[in-house]
């Protein structure tokens, strides 16, 4: 019982850190798209898809390094952070060296007109990654969800006045998301009093310990391009085969799947502890299988629910011409689904620190998600990239659910699961193409089918919550 309870309490507890700051991405879409035009909404997005593939690749992947060798008590925690900075300031300068010759050639025109925001965003956003991940490998989780709190209040309040008030636009934007990831790297900064060990001293085994942790993150390094391709290659495919204006569209089509994005983020940052520390190889208490089981259920279900909901959603969030996004939302959101499941599979890698296993099934789902998305996209439009997604997502779970068992005695029921995910496929395909009443019916009996699939993963989680219930 104090696995679940250790897991639940992780979960609590980043489901603060995460969970507003999130929510509020999703509940300023309104404030967004009444202000923000498609194309400068674009823009923006671009720039943040960018950078998240700029970092693991300026960084080494060092982040996933940082969390990994944290957990591990007999490391020194302060050396492993002091590594990991070296490596963001190292990669802070390789950005700066570009932007100057972007700024000289005008390679890309967009990035050269708002260089400094690119380069204050990309500072913000991988210092800000380092400390959290850093808190989460020293189990300061309760310190993540102050800092998330933080963090919402002031971007919540920014964006209000720079948007409406000031009315800035887009750099008013960028203005916002900037300050607002600062607040809790400063507040986390503070908190473990990180300026005590963040000059390296290297030692023999400073230098052991670095070498340890750049063997571990490089094969991160590909998991992170191929999860990034996987997440944002088909905004490029978008724009060159659609227009920016197009992608922006795209984006906002992204902000509902936020809601499941959100419960995803936050079970596996939690399970990534809890995997660690309860790695059985025979999972003789049943604990991975179980917590699998009920993840999945609650993954499918709210996956279902929303697509249900979609366009009820699109009405009260998209303002203007931004309400055709809405036709993106439901494969989006199967692409989570399988998202959210080979994350918890790929705990079992971290727990054995398997990282190329990370790699090989992303790739594989990168590779796969480029040919799809750019065929249906010029097929079909950008629709075409969220198929693609979804498949590409797809076929890393079926490769680590093999890879998996390797290393687990895994008993999952994959024709049962099969049959749900083609329930959701489904029902993704009447919501966008049966325009009745019907539509509705017919997506309330695939919830049903889904409840009724599942129904021994319900009764088994009301049992839980009764007896905990009962012992509270």
């Amino acid at each position: 019982m104090k696995r679940y309870i250790y897991l639940l309490k992780n979960i609590g507890l980043l489901t603060i850190s995460s969970f507003t700051s999130s929510i509020l991405s999703f509940l300023l879409v309104p404030l967004y798209t009444s202000v923000l035009s498609t194309t400068d909404y674009g823009i923006y997005d671009i720039f943040n898809t960018t950078i998240m593939l700029c970092i693991p690749i300026f960084t080494v992947g060092i982040i996933e390094a940082v969390l990994r060798f944290s957990l591990d008590k007999d490391n020194n925690a302060e050396e492993i952070f002091a590594i990991g900075n070296s490596f963001i300031i190292r990669g802070f300068l390789i950005l700066v060296f570009l932007l100057i010759l972007n700024y000289i050639f005008n390679v890309f025109a967009i990035v050269r007109t708002y260089s400094l925001f690119f380069l204050l965003l990309y500072a913000v956003t991988s210092f800000s990654q380092l400390l959290q991940y850093y808190a989460r490998g020293r189990e300061e989780i309760a310190s993540l969800a102050v800092a998330g709190i933080l963090s919402s209040i002031v971007t919540l309040t920014l964006n209000i006045l720079l948007l409406l008030v000031i009315r800035l636009g887009l750099r008013g934007y960028f203005i916002a998301s900037i300050i607002g990831l600062l607040t809790p790297g400063i507040y986390l900064s503070i908190k473990m009093k990180v300026w005590e060990y963040i000059i390296p001293h290297p030692n023999l085994r400073y230098r052991i310990l670095k070498r340890k942790m750049v063997d571990y993150s490089w094969p991160m390094v590909i998991n992170s391009i191929s999860w990034w391709i996987n997440n944002s290659s088909s905004r490029y495919i978008i724009i060159f085969l659609c227009g920016i204006s197009e992608n922006g569209l795209f984006s906002v089509g992204n902000k509902i799947p936020t809601i499941l994005n959100v419960f995803q983020q936050i079970f596996n940052q939690a399970w990534v502890l809890s995997s660690v520390d309860e790695f059985d190889p025979e999972d003789s208490k049943r604990f991975f299988i179980k917590t699998y089981n009920v993840y999945n259920f609650m993954m499918v279900i709210t996956c279902s629910i929303l697509i249900l909901s979609t366009k009820i959603l699109a009405r009260i969030l998209y303002a203007k011409d931004f309400y055709v996004a809405w036709k993106y939302v439901p494969f989006l959101m199967i692409a989570i689904v399988f998202s959210a499941v080979s994350g918890l599979l790929g705990g079992i890698f971290s727990a054995v620190k398997d990282s190329k296993a990370y790699s090989k099934t992303t790739v594989v789902g990168a590779i796969v998600n480029i040919f799809t998305s750019f065929a249906l996209v010029y097929v079909m439009g950008a629709i075409g990239a969220s198929i693609g997604n979804a498949f590409s997502f797809f076929i890393v779970w079926a490769m680590r659910v093999k890879i998996a068992k390797k290393y687990m005695n895994l008993r999952i029921n994959l024709v049962r699961d099969n049959i749900v995910y083609f329930i959701l496929v489904i029902q993704a395909i009447i919501i966008i193409y049966v325009n009745s009443t019907l539509s509705y019916f017919l997506q309330g009996l695939c919830v049903m089918l889904i409840v009724f699939a599942y129904r021994k993963e319900l009764i088994n989680l009301r049992n839980s919550v009764k007896l905990n219930l009962k012992r509270g």
